[in-house]
């Protein structure tokens, strides 16, 4: 038998916490002193607090936890709910992690307005080009919306393309139209420049972009997360130079080492014309 303070260290909880689950009858003692009072545990009764803590984490109540150890719950269903409570866990922690890198890429927009450097901006005539392509739907032009449709996207066209035998003539392109869906949605386009071929394949698209006689071109260094400044800067660059941008820009990426964001490089094209 153990007293309640060396049950509550060997159950990693506070005495107070033991008495409390006394007092709701979740957890009783053994036995309990009639003379002094003291509480006395067995060692086999940490087989049913281990079961308390870990329901409770679960995010049940006391009163659910009750309901269920008395319904003797076996280890097997235990382990499930817990695995289940596990991945709940982690989609949260990854979905506030990508909540707080959102929150820091508009916090540099807000800190860079009026700062950015737009000395770099150039107006290029875009060439037409025959791509490969794949598309697909994103909620919203937002990044947290469109970053894992396009990353999704280019990993399967190059893995078609590789399976065709069609080897890229340049680096990758991002284009963007609405979708037929309306509502906000966006139509996402990842592209791979390719010498003249068949018109059709089994597994992908070809197209011909057309020309596009003026671009407001400006280089981004690093994670597409991280693109709004540079996007902002370029838009106030084109309203300040008497143009107006016409429909989505394209995103050329020049340098995309692998697992290594922070060391892309991608050049924003704004399709313009004079006011």
């Amino acid at each position: 038998m153990l007293n309640i303070g060396a049950f509550a260290r060997r159950g990693l909880v506070s005495v107070r916490m033991l008495r409390h689950y006394d007092a709701i009858g979740l957890l009783r003692p053994a036995h309990v002193d009639p003379v002094s009072g003291y509480r006395f545990y067995r060692a086999d009764q940490l087989a049913r607090l281990n079961r308390i803590i870990a329901l409770k984490d679960l995010g049940l109540t006391l009163v659910q936890v009750r309901a269920i150890l008395d319904e003797q719950v076996g280890v097997a269903e235990l382990r499930g709910m817990l695995r289940l409570r596990q991945a709940e866990l982690a989609a949260t922690i990854a979905a506030d992690t990508a909540r707080l890198a959102r929150v820091h890429a508009r916090l540099r927009a807000i800190e860079g307005e009026g700062h950015m450097p737009t000395d770099d901006v150039l107006i290029k005539r875009l060439t037409a080009v025959r791509v490969a392509e794949l598309v697909a739907t994103a909620a919203s032009y937002a990044p947290e919306d469109v970053g894992p449709v396009v990353s999704a996207l280019s990993d399967d066209l190059v893995d078609r393309l590789a399976r065709a035998g069609v080897t890229p003539t340049g680096p990758a392109v991002a284009y963007y139209t609405d979708a037929a869906q309306g509502a906000g949605t966006i139509s996402v386009h990842a592209a791979l420049p390719v010498a003249a071929g068949p018109d059709s394949h089994p597994d992908l698209t070809f197209v011909d972009l057309p020309e596009v006689p003026a671009a407001a071109t400006l280089v981004h260094r690093g994670s597409m997360d991280e693109v709004a400044p540079c996007g902002q800067a370029l838009a106030a660059w084109i309203d300040a130079h008497g143009y107006q941008a016409v429909g989505y820009p394209r995103e050329l990426y020049l340098a995309c080492p692998p697992h290594a964001p922070e060391r892309w490089v991608t050049e924003l094209q704004e399709p313009i014309l004079k006011k």
